[in-house]
């Protein structure tokens, strides 16, 4: 269990004198930071707080969205509530009576907003982390638009949405088209009329074509690898082992995967539909990209006016490039959720808990963790 120290603790900008300078900048000391304040980062704030710690004393959430809801504030209007696959309520508070007809933005924004300030966790925004690196006194030093805070753990809860994953492909640049990404998809109905290449195997590149193909003049689905698509329930058991795989990753500090890329897509209903009207005529990467479209080696040519980036995101976590926490292979290496490198970070929400129910339980784990290292702290001094 976790044992706050119970210091004189004063956030930046505020009248207490109990602060560190480092290199001329004010530091309020905390015992922990949590940045992030999506599914993994509340977690993790709830379950400081409910363990004793006191926001802004023992803790603070640290948040560059103007508003709550995370990653959700910036989802597509059509993808509605009773379309979101898996969403799993935070702890301590089910999300109940919700609309399935309303844009999950909105349903999931307000839900997170009420978890807020029914835990009270006191979350600061807009403020972006601008670096973390060593401080004085075997503390962190994290740094931000808003000030700097010297801590003693620190819980990365910044996920993927921020880095869009785009791929490079010869004669990108010279797409007389629109690119755009997943991450500002505007809805169908912006498609209309158009001839539209959708890159990705994964759920979003097909909840986009479903989308799009009654608006489109023509759409083109084209991945690098065929899909894989998974028939019958996806049961805990098979959940379990999927994210085992992605762990295994994690463990070997290789970037993680997602864990929808271990399972396949799943062949629902409208999934089975897309299949049988071609919608869903999967065709191979293209090798070049033309003014007018994209191209094969083979001198095959699919005109386009738009072209749909839905290949995935990256880790956000440049922020944390000054504590080298890298492995070789290019991944973090975590043991839970701590990383080996340096066991005052844990990362939550990143690789086998990139999931709303993996992010709750990382978010319990991370704390778990921060209590003993403190304790073990308190006892040696």
């Amino acid at each position: 269990m976790a044992v706050p120290v119970r210091g004189k603790i004063h956030a930046p900008g505020g009248v207490g004198r109990n602060v560190n300078y480092i290199s001329g900048a004010e530091a309020a000391e905390v015992q922990s930071v949590v940045i992030g304040a999506g599914q993994a980062g509340l977690s993790g704030a709830y379950h400081l707080r409910r363990t004793g710690f006191e926001p802004e004393r023992d803790f603070v959430v640290l948040d560059h969205n103007p508003g709550p809801g995370g990653a959700w504030r910036y989802r597509w209007p059509s993808l509605t509530y009773g379309r979101v696959h898996g969403m799993h309520a935070l702890p301590g508070m089910e999300l109940t009576d919700a609309d399935p007809a309303r844009p999950s933005s909105e349903v999931i924004t307000e839900y997170f907003d009420r978890y807020e300030r029914a835990f009270d966790l006191r979350v600061r925004r807009p403020v972006k982390v601008r670096t973390v690196r060593e401080g004085t006194g075997g503390r962190l030093l994290v740094e931000t638009s808003a000030g700097a805070w010297s801590t003693r753990t620190l819980i990365n809860a910044t996920g993927t949405w921020d880095r869009p994953f785009w791929p490079r492909y010869e004669g990108q640049e010279t797409f007389l088209g629109r690119q755009l990404h997943t991450a500002r998809y505007p809805g169908p109905e912006a498609f209309a009329g158009q001839r539209v290449v959708v890159v990705g195997g994964g759920a979003s590149a097909t909840q986009h074509l479903l989308e799009i193909a009654p608006y489109a003049a023509d759409t083109t689905w084209v991945t690098r690898r065929p899909p894989v698509f998974r028939e019958g329930p996806f049961d805990e058991e098979a959940g379990r082992a999927a994210v085992a795989l992605v762990e295994e990753r994690v463990r070997r500090g290789l970037p993680p995967r997602s864990v929808v890329s271990v399972t396949g897509l799943p062949l629902n209903d409208a999934i089975r539909r897309g299949l049988a009207d071609g919608v869903l005529d999967r065709q191979p990467m293209f090798d070049r990209i033309t003014p007018e479209g994209v191209e094969w080696k083979d001198g095959r040519r699919v005109a386009a006016d738009v072209i749909l980036w839905a290949t995935g995101f990256r880790p956000a976590v440049d922020h944390l490039t000054p504590l080298r926490l890298r492995e070789p292979g290019g991944g973090i290496r975590l043991e839970g959720t701590r990383a080996v490198a340096d066991p005052r970070v844990h990362l939550v929400g990143y690789g086998p808990s990139a999931s709303t129910v993996g992010a709750n339980r990382a978010g319990r784990a991370a704390v778990r963790d921060i209590g003993r290292l403190l304790a073990r702290e308190r006892v040696t001094v």
